[in-house]
C-alpha cells in the first residue's frame, strides 16, 4: 500500500464521519489559536518595549549613585557618595565618552497666566537633545556654558507648551516653575510616550536651577554617550577607575549601559512569552482527547474492515500507519485553521486598535503546527496499535 493510498483511504474515513470529525478539529483550532494569539501578543509587547528603549540609542551608558549588588551584606563603614557636577566634568575627559549629560529631577508646577499644570522638571545640561534624539522645534536648547551657573530659561515639551498656550507662541513668555520666573527659550518636537510616560509633557532647565529648585546638593544620575570605535569594556572601566578615585576608591555607583538593559528586557520579555504560550498549549490537551476519543471509537466501528483488510494481506504496520495518517490529518487541518484564526483575530483586533501589540512570528505559526501534529500522533498512537494488533478472524466473527 503506497502512501498515497495511505492518504486516499484516511481521508475518506475522515469524510465519512464530518460531524464527528469537525468537533475533533475545533479541540485542535482552539487550542492553537490560543496559543498563537498569546504568544504573538507577547512577541509584540517584547517588540514594543524594546523599541521605546531603542529609540533613544544604544550607545548610551548611565551612572547612578549607589552601587546595586546581587548578594552579600555591605561593607561596615562604607560610605556612599554624592555624584556631584565635578564628576561628570571629570568624565568628559574618558577616551571614547563624546558627551556628558548631568541629569536633577523633581516634580513641581508650572503656572503661567492663570494655567498650571504639574510635570517632571528635569534639570539637564545642553547635550540632551543629541543624546535622546529630541530635536528642538521652535527657539533653541539650553545654552552652553558653566553647569553649575545656569540662567533661568525653560525649555518646554510640545505637551506641556500646548496646555499652557494653547496656538499662542510661547518663546520669550515668562512662566513660573516651582513658584520661580523662568524665561521660555525653546520648544521640544514630540517625542511620544515611553512605557506608558508622556515625554512630551515636561519642562528642561539648567540643572544646577533645578539642584536649586530641590534643594539638592548632588546629581540624580549622569549619561554618557560613548564613540563606537572604542570597545565598551575599555570605556565602562575607565569610567569606574575615574569615578572610584574621586570617590576615595569606593565603587559606590552603579554604570549600566544600554545594551546590557536591552539584554536583560530581551531574556525577560522571551521568557514571559514562552511561558504565556506554554500556558496556551494546554488547551491543546482537548484536542488531543478529541483525537483519541474519535480514533478509538472508530477502531471500534471499523473492527470488520480491519479484519478484511488483514486477511487480504495488510500488514500491521500498514493499519497501523493507516490510522496515525488519519490522525495526523485531523490534527493538522486543525492546527492550519488555528493559525489562520488566531492571526486572523490578531489582525483584526490590530485594525481597530493600531496600538495593539500583535507580532507573529514565522517560527510561532512553525511550531503551532509542529505541535499540533506531534498532538496528532500521539493521540492516535494508542488506537492505532490497538488496530493493528486485532485478530483477523476475530474481527471478521465480530463483524
Amino acid at each position: 500500500m503506497t502512501w498515497r493510498d495511505l492518504l486516499r483511504l484516511a481521508w475518506g474515513a475522515v469524510a465519512a464521519h464530518r460531524l464527528r470529525s469537525r468537533l475533533t478539529v475545533l479541540g485542535i483550532v482552539v487550542g492553537v489559536a490560543s496559543v498563537i494569539l498569546l504568544t504573538s501578543l507577547g512577541e509584540g509587547t517584547r517588540q514594543a518595549i524594546l523599541s521605546d528603549f531603542s529609540q533613544f540609542g544604544t550607545r548610551i551608558m548611565a551612572v547612578n549613585r549607589g552601587r546595586r549588588r546581587t548578594g552579600g551584606m555591605p561593607g561596615l563603614g562604607a560610605t556612599v557618595h554624592k555624584l556631584t557636577i565635578e564628576d561628570g566634568q571629570a568624565l568628559r575627559r574618558v577616551h571614547g565618552v563624546e558627551r556628558v549629560l548631568l541629569g536633577a529631577y523633581g516634580s513641581a508646577r508650572v503656572e503661567f497666566g492663570e494655567r498650571a499644570r504639574d510635570v517632571l522638571i528635569a534639570g539637564v545640561t545642553p547635550e540632551m537633545p543629541e543624546m535622546f534624539q529630541i530635536p528642538v522645534r521652535q527657539g533653541r536648547f539650553l545654552p552652553a556654558g558653566d553647569p553649575r551657573r545656569g540662567a533661568p530659561v525653560v525649555v518646554l515639551g510640545p505637551t506641556l507648551k500646548r496646555e499652557l498656550f494653547g496656538e499662542r507662541r510661547a518663546l520669550g513668555e515668562r512662566v513660573r516653575v516651582g513658584g520661580r520666573r523662568f524665561v521660555v527659550i525653546g520648544v521640544l518636537e514630540p517625542k511620544g510616550q515611553f512605557l506608558g510616560i508622556d515625554l512630551d509633557d515636561r519642562a528642561y532647565v539648567p540643572v544646577s536651577r533645578a539642584q536649586s529648585l530641590f534643594h539638592q546638593d548632588e546629581l540624580s544620575e549622569i549619561h554618557l554617550s560613548f564613540s563606537a570605535h572604542v570597545p565598551l569594556p575599555a570605556i565602562k572601566a575607565d569610567v569606574r577607575r575615574v569615578l572610584m578615585a574621586r570617590h576615595d576608591g569606593e565603587e559606590d555607583f552603579t554604570i549600566t549601559t544600554q545594551t546590557e538593559m536591552l539584554d536583560v528586557l530581551d531574556r525577560i520579555l522571551a521568557a514571559v512569552t514562552g511561558a504565556v504560550g506554554g500556558i496556551a498549549a494546554v488547551s491543546l490537551l482537548v484536542g488531543a482527547i478529541g483525537i483519541l476519543t474519535m480514533m478509538w471509537i472508530s477502531v471500534g466501528e471499523r473492527t470488520g474492515e480491519i479484519g478484511l483488510a488483514k486477511a487480504i494481506g495488510a500488514g500491521r504496520d500498514q493499519i497501523l500507519r493507516l490510522f496515525l495518517v488519519e490522525a495526523s490529518l485531523l490534527a493538522l487541518a486543525g492546527g492550519a485553521l488555528g493559525v489562520a484564526v488566531g492571526v486572523g483575530v490578531g489582525r483584526l483586533i490590530r485594525f481597530l486598535v493600531p496600538s495593539f501589540p500583535f507580532h507573529t512570528r514565522p517560527a510561532f505559526i512553525a511550531a503551532a503546527l509542529a505541535v499540533s501534529l506531534g498532538v496528532g500522533l500521539a493521540s492516535g498512537t494508542l488506537p492505532a496499535r490497538r488496530a493493528s494488533a486485532l485478530d483477523p478472524l476475530e474481527a471478521l466473527r465480530a463483524e
